[in-house]
């Protein structure tokens, strides 16, 4: 999928990104790799100043969710069924980047990492490994 069509799939069956606003920008997609942003908001915050990590998590599950379509195309019902993120050093509170690729994309499962940045910071801040199901074509 280009950018492009990526952005309109995920506008179109997945309105709830951006409830309360933009949330999320994914700024490049390729074959089974992508780079998503979460856009800072006091929102995120956890007691402390930092950014929380439920918000973290779900910026990586929906990247990973983004890279995965750049592989196979527009699938709804590709879902998560395997998720393990290590917190590996204090998020800043500012926007945090996720560089996702898979690891492999078979017929059924495919396998993923991301890690995780503040934004402007070469530090990883978290690394996820995750797997998605990916259900037979109809």
């Amino acid at each position: 999928m280009t950018l492009r069509e990526l952005k309109a799939f995920l506008a179109a069956e997945f309105p709830q990104l951006s409830q309360e606003g933009s949330t999320y920008e994914v700024e490049a997609v390729g074959y089974g790799a992508a780079r998503m942003r979460l856009l800072f908001h006091d929102r995120h915050l956890r007691p402390g100043g930092t950014v929380s990590g439920p918000s973290m998590m779900a910026l990586a599950d929906v990247a990973l969710y983004v890279a995965l379509l750049g592989a196979i195309g527009p699938v709804k019902l590709a879902v998560t069924t395997s998720f393990t993120i290590n917190f590996l050093r204090r998020p800043e509170p500012r926007d945090v980047v996720a560089t996702c690729r898979y690891l492999k994309v078979g017929r059924t499962l495919a396998v993923g990492e991301a890690e995780l940045r503040s934004d402007g910071l070469d530090e990883v801040i978290a690394h996820v490994v995750a797997t998605y199901s990916i259900p037979p074509k109809a």
